[in-house]
């Protein structure tokens, strides 16, 4: 099945330009630059038209987003969030890949259990899901999970699949291990399979410390950590200590590091006006506008390596209750769009904190793709995403730069209605998303 679409702005980490793209079947087969109509679009079964004014852009890569599925629904009732639901809020958010966290239920901590998940979620067609392993059973702290017991099949396009899944990353979600020993020994486990390990940077409370303490683990392990959720100035700067240090070591370790949008754009007087222990509560809080400009600036020069939602969604009862947590599938793109590029030239803007379409594109599609190894080092169309070119997936999203919305979060296809910009207004709205060449939202 062909399908072109023409005369849109063409935006990935490496384009900008008015031109049209090509997709064959589940690929990209052409990009042709100016307006107009690719040639061959004749026998095409859907031609799409930017009009010159409509953004296409590589489908979003998000590393790290809570499901909430539940294969047993206690006393009938459903969880805050299925499978079905979120896969569908992230289409209508533009994302075609999604890490999600361990903390289903049961909790993901064998092979079997993540291939049964990823395996539902191939037959909805709408995203390609990656569970995580936990590090732990049962999330628990005391044990290590199957990750001790799994042998890595070289051949990275046949362990993605649901019949053969083997995990791109492993995590403690939220709980990052009390015991010194046993999440060395976790992490040692993570190199010896080549895969990194989410952390979450939750344990005592305190965020800077914890960081210090996993790049210290990590070092010893020689392994890949990847930060989760990054939230404050001065572990922004550990960080960036850190990775100036890394040619001092020749054992693989390596270090990355994500932000989520509501980090960027709100600060704590955001959480009280919504309810500092209610509506308002998240982890890790939201901070101070200093924080937020540190994490901007880390943005723009490299430091942070990606953009991830947390989506996290809750019932009305839990979030009143004060479970922390918000959904963002939705408004991910717009939120990041809005503080970081629109306006790129004003003249309130702190220097150091804008970035441009191309560079939001890299952090929210190329750089989480390369960062699981899905960033097109292969021939593998499976591998390849993340970018608009040839023989990449033809995971996509059609953006509207110019247009202005109000957040109703009752509007979005989430379960969970918490989102931190109810009644905000943002710039920057998802029109289509297309997972595989097919249109799955718009």
């Amino acid at each position: 099945m062909k399908v072109v679409l023409k005369n849109f702005r063409v935006v990935d980490e490496n384009t900008n330009k008015l031109g049209t793209v090509v997709v064959e079947g589940e690929e990209i087969a052409g990009i042709a630059e100016g307006a107009g109509c690719a040639e061959g679009a004749e026998d095409a079964v859907m031609i799409i038209d930017g009009h010159g004014r409509l953004t296409l852009m590589p489908a979003f890569v998000d590393l790290h987003a809570h499901f909430r599925d539940s294969l047993v629904y206690k006393d009938g009732v459903f969880p805050s969030e299925t499978l079905e639901s979120a896969s569908l809020s992230a289409a209508a958010g533009g994302f075609g890949t999604v890490v999600c966290m361990a903390n289903t239920r049961p909790v993901i901590d064998t092979l079997e259990k993540a291939a049964v998940i990823k395996s539902r979620c191939d037959e909805l067609g709408l995203v390609d899901l990656y569970p995580v392993l936990s590090l732990t059973k049962n999330l628990e702290g005391r044990k290590l999970s199957e990750i001790c017991k799994l042998e890595k099949n070289s051949d990275l396009a046949a362990n993605i699949s649901s019949d053969n899944y083997f995990p791109l990353m492993l995590s403690e979600d939220g709980k990052d291990l009390a015991d010194d020993n046993l999440f060395l020994s976790a992490m040692k486990e993570a190199k010896r399979l080549g895969l990194p390990v989410s952390c979450h940077c939750d344990f005592g409370g305190d965020e800077n410390g914890a960081v210090r303490r996993v790049i210290e683990l990590g070092k010893k392990a020689g392994c890949h950590i990847h930060i989760a959720h990054v939230s404050k100035k001065e572990a922004v700067e550990i960080i960036r200590q850190a990775k100036s240090e890394l040619s001092r070591y020749d054992n693989a370790f390596r270090l990355t590091c994500e932000v989520m949008p509501h980090n960027l754009n709100l600060t704590e007087k955001d959480a009280e006006k919504m309810g500092a222990e209610s509506w308002g509560r998240v982890n890790p809080p939201l901070r101070t506008d200093e924080d937020r400009a540190a994490l901007k600036r880390a943005l723009a020069d490299g430091t942070i390596d990606a953009i991830a939602t947390d989506h996290a969604p809750h019932s009305r009862p839990d979030k009143e209750a004060g479970v922390p947590g918000f959904t963002a599938f939705e408004t991910a793109f717009a939120a990041a769009y809005t503080e970081l590029v629109r306006g790129l030239d004003a003249s309130d803007a702190k220097p150091g904190t804008k970035i441009t379409l191309s560079q939001l594109s890299s952090l929210m599609s190329a750089n989480p793709a390369r960062l699981i190894g899905l960033g097109g080092g292969s021939s593998e169309r499976t591998l390849k995403r993340g970018r608009i070119a040839p023989g990449y997936k033809a995971d996509l999203v059609i953006v509207d730069t110019e247009a202005s919305w109000v957040v109703d979060q009752a509007a979005f296809m989430t379960r969970g209605k918490n989102s931190p910009y109810q009644g905000h207004q943002l710039y920057g709205k998802v029109l289509m998303t297309l997972h595989e060449g097919r249109v799955v939202f718009g």
